[in-house]
């Protein structure tokens, strides 16, 4: 059932997201606008919530189909966003099952903590990344129970409801600021060399020769401006470096000059990494992927299913290899946790992590031109308030 109610919590829910990709950040109104939208998920019938949690997800991840332009698989693209659409709507759904403060409460915030098939992008807090109040789960709890009692008793407790209102967002307002910590950025050198590759270019053999050599150039350029560190995004080199002799023995020699981190393919004993490299001093680290796009890199599903779909819609292709552990690159005596892309928005890269530095490469020219490097930044945002962290963030656009 679409309503008013719906739309307006559509809009709620997103603004934050649209308003960012167009450069455009007001607090007030995005903490207006965040609180509008917990106070929706409270005043909305299951069948409203259905809708409004279809819409929502289909505004946020319209661009998930994207990637599957280069495998042309287009025909699916409409199919994925209905299933997108679907599925969150469900989520959706099950907070309207009771009208029970207690019960929109606690679903609310259990379901803050499910991530569909380990697709972690959509958080019920991250409309308050931009706003007056942070995006902890204890304080998004705070929300979460203020809201559901101001709006339970506010008929009976008028003026006690909005001034208890008015102290709770105070108290968040204070909390938020001053607890937050600045991480003093370390004494390198950084080049954080961007690239603009389009996706039908990137692994196209006729282009792969320009390529590399344009990114041998950005490295000599930056041993001649004496810089410490340049990082190359993902798969900056679209090849299997560790096999492409030529290309890694040059790595090593101007490594001697500057250090070194780029994206790039890596193969053993037949299985395939996603992995960066980083060289430094004529030797070579390489970190792999820890967690894999869904979907993407890797079919979140049993293991008869998963080969079924590769073999009917990928050619049989396989899933990537994964390390066991996050990477930790020491530069320059600076400790780095390396993050690629899709695994930079997740808890398990920062796992028993000893530095607030993390260099993150990407390769959003998969879903460009869209919002997803927008909606990618933010969740970083979220992540670096959560732990504490700086970035050193390069991608191709």
């Amino acid at each position: 059932m679409f309503t008013t109610k719906s739309l307006l919590t559509i809009v709620f829910f997103s603004f934050f997201l649209y308003s960012d990709h167009f450069g455009i950040n007001l607090y007030l109104i995005n903490t207006l606008f965040a609180l509008m939208a917990i106070a929706s998920l409270y005043l909305l019938k299951k069948n409203e919530l259905f809708v409004s949690g279809f819409f929502i997800s289909i505004i946020w991840f319209w661009w998930v189909g994207y990637s599957f332009i280069y495998y042309e698989l287009t025909f699916l693209i409409p199919i994925i966003l209905i299933s997108i659409g679907i599925l969150y709507g469900i989520l959706f759904y099950l907070i309207g099952l009771s009208q029970n403060i207690f019960y929109r409460i606690g679903s609310i915030f259990l379901l803050s903590f499910i991530d569909p098939f380990g697709f972690n992008w959509f958080k019920f807090e991250l409309p308050f990344i931009n706003s007056y109040f942070g995006t902890s789960k204890i304080e998004f709890f705070i929300i979460l129970i203020s809201i559901g009692f101001f709006l339970e008793y506010r008929d009976r407790y008028q003026k006690q409801s909005y001034v208890m209102l008015f102290l709770v967002c105070c108290t968040l307002y204070g909390y938020k600021y001053f607890t937050m910590d600045i991480v003093v950025k370390p004494k390198i050198d950084i080049v954080q060399h961007q690239t603009n590759i389009e996706q039908t270019k990137k692994w196209d053999k006729r282009y792969k020769q320009k390529i590399v050599q344009d990114n041998l150039l950005a490295i000599e350029k930056a041993i001649n401006d004496k810089k410490d560190l340049i990082i190359l995004p993902e798969t900056a080199f679209p090849l299997v470096l560790n096999r492409v002799h030529g290309v890694n023995a040059k790595l090593l020699e101007l490594s001697y000059d500057v250090s070194i981190v780029t994206g790039s393919l890596y193969e053993k004993e037949g299985l395939l990494y996603n992995s960066t490299y980083f060289y430094e001093r004529g030797k070579v680290k390489v970190a792999h992927k820890v967690v894999l796009v869904p979907f993407g890199e890797a079919i979140p599903l049993p293991e008869k299913i998963r080969n079924l779909i590769n073999d009917i819609f990928y050619n049989g292709a396989k899933d990537y290899e994964t390390a066991k552990e996050p990477t930790t690159f020491t530069i320059k005596g600076v400790k780095f946790r390396n993050a690629i892309c899709y695994e930079a928005t997740t808890d398990e890269i920062y796992k028993n992590i000893d530095t607030p530095y993390v260099i993150v490469t990407s390769n959003n020219a998969w879903f460009s031109p869209s919002i997803q490097p927008t909606l990618q930044n933010l969740l970083m945002k979220y992540y670096k308030n959560k732990y504490n962290l700086h970035y050193f963030s390069v991608s191709n656009y």
